[in-house]
């Protein structure tokens, strides 16, 4: 662990997740989901409010609350804090909002070298304390581990470029390709944004951290290698010290998993497009992985929902080296019910106490 005198550490030392993402022996197999703090929860608009969602994400008394609701509700494995990947850009004035329905957008793109000193270093404690104090509330009340998040710096910059989401990402492949150089200039700078924003959380309290690379697929594995491995490798490397686990996660990301395994972190997460078996015969019998039901499945019947997540479970194989999650966020129409019941199937499950896949 880190040796800063200053940094919280409860004890959870007896935690399935923290386990799981070790590839330890643990009780259960431990859950939590990606989004399970948002629009599906009543509670959750009830305490948000009208406003935006960066008026939510800097209110540290309403973002603990928030960030705590799913735990409480479904009793989750992990608390994820309730943030967004834009904070940290937001906050050095780039002039990024988040419209409710649309996403991130950006008042003016990310077009030249002059916009570069738009991306000041970011300090955390100067520009967003808030984030950190939140995670602070949340360590001091949360029964489970706090997990941290920070925004890739290829995603991140498909915003920047982009000025709204895009799934296509033509502008931004188009000025990869057109000024690779500035290109890259633009993902160091986001890197350096995204180590220091990661470890004021680790500081803070946070016992594990994620990497979103959302939109990490929309590239080809060589592109993919050439241009946002050596950043997502450089952050996640930055962090190794701090001694949490890293969970790096992406969409729609089959062809180039294997090379986010490469860039170095404890967990790799799948979505649902590749199933938990091929992704580890893919990545090596040892690859810890977190994942993967379809989140539409989540709106369906029943026994679909039930045989979906027995599905996931079986092709896990009793790896101790699995958390169980999406493949990507919980859809806003979804029932809590359901995610409380999937919660109640996975933590039925016994892994392998011996670590035998």
């Amino acid at each position: 662990m880190s040796s800063d005198p200053n940094r919280l550490t409860p004890d959870h030392t007896d935690s399935t997740f923290l386990a799981a993402c070790r590839g330890e022996p643990h009780h259960h197999t431990p859950v939590w989901f990606m989004r399970q703090a948002g629009r599906s929860l009543p509670e959750y608009r009830a305490v948000r409010g009208t406003g935006s969602i960066l008026d939510a994400v800097a209110d540290p008394d309403r973002a603990a609350t928030i960030t705590l609701q799913p735990v409480h509700r479904y009793g989750v494995d992990a608390a994820i804090l309730f943030s967004d990947i834009m904070v940290p850009v937001q906050a050095l004035g780039f002039g990024v909002d988040i419209r409710q329905g649309v996403g991130p957008v950006v008042d003016r793109p990310f077009e030249s070298a002059a916009d570069l000193e738009r991306l000041r270093p970011f300090e955390p404690d100067v520009d967003a304390p808030y984030v950190a104090e939140t995670v602070r509330q949340v360590v001091a009340a949360s029964p489970v581990p706090v997990i941290g998040f920070a925004g890739a710096p290829f995603t991140v910059a498909s915003y920047l470029v982009e000025g709204m989401p895009s799934r296509a990402l033509e502008r931004t492949r188009a000025f990869m390709n057109g000024d690779p150089a500035l290109f890259d200039a633009l993902l160091d700078r986001l890197a350096d944004v995204a180590i220091a924003s990661l470890r004021s959380q680790i500081e803070a309290g946070a016992s594990a951290v994620q990497l979103f690379d959302t939109w990490a697929g929309a590239l080809d594995p060589q592109a993919y290698r050439q241009v946002v491995l050596p950043h997502s490798r450089r952050i996640l490397a930055a962090l190794a010290e701090l001694g949490v686990p890293r969970i790096h996660f992406g969409a729609d990301t089959g062809p180039i998993l294997h090379l986010m395994a490469a860039a170095g972190p404890e967990v790799v997460g799948v979505d649902w497009r590749t199933p938990l078996d091929e992704a580890r015969r893919l990545l090596g019998p040892d690859a810890v992985l977190q994942g993967n039901l379809d989140p539409a499945i989540c709106l369906e019947a029943p026994e679909v929902v039930d045989a979906a997540v027995a599905d996931v479970l079986a092709r896990n194989g009793d790896h101790p080296g699995h958390v169980f999650n999406l493949g990507h966020g919980v859809l806003p129409n979804t029932d809590p019910g359901v995610l409380a019941h999937i919660v109640e199937l996975v933590q039925a499950h016994r892994p392998s106490r011996d670590g035998t896949p």
